[in-house]
């Protein structure tokens, strides 16, 4: 005879919402600035855009949010470990997180390796690339952010 009360599995908390990672993103980014002085939840915000406009899944639009946390140190990577986020919003958000020293062959590989992170990365050079936003940068850092991100874009196959 069957068990009339089957062993109850632990209940999972309820994944975060866009809306409440759009919200985390934005607190944890708080009072910082790109390079051009604007607020960085506008990078933020038009990196996810990005990712939705191109097609992007609910969990690659949530790492697109987050792509900056950890690597900026905003969020800790035990934070995210412990995230009530899916594994493959998390593997998107450590794939694109660039490492101290890392040489940038390894950092474009880590990101082709891991489903979903190119994606991710193709919105955050767009729109890091995007000539308005250099334009107001002083010629040498234009310069070489633009060799910079032309560097990245070819490792990835995104030429």
């Amino acid at each position: 005879m069957a068990d009339a009360n089957p062993p109850l599995t632990p209940a999972r908390p309820p994944r975060l919402s866009l809306a409440e990672v759009a919200a985390l993103a934005r607190r944890a980014h708080a009072g910082q600035t790109d390079k051009a002085g604007r607020p960085y939840a506008e990078h933020l915000a038009a990196v996810a855009a990005g990712v939705r406009e191109r097609g992007g899944s609910d969990e690659q639009i949530a790492a697109a949010w987050l792509h900056d946390a950890v690597e900026d140190e905003a969020l800790s990577q035990e934070w995210l470990a412990g995230a009530a986020l899916s594994e493959a919003t998390k593997a998107m958000v450590l794939a694109v997180t660039k490492r101290a020293g890392e040489p940038v062959e390894e950092y474009t590989a880590r990101i082709l390796a891991t489903p979903g992170a190119l994606l991710i990365k193709e919105s955050d050079l767009a729109h890091n690339a995007d000539p308005a936003r250099l334009a107001v940068l002083n010629a040498p850092t234009r310069e070489r952010l633009t060799a910079k991100y032309a560097q990245v874009r070819a490792l990835l196959g995104l030429t």
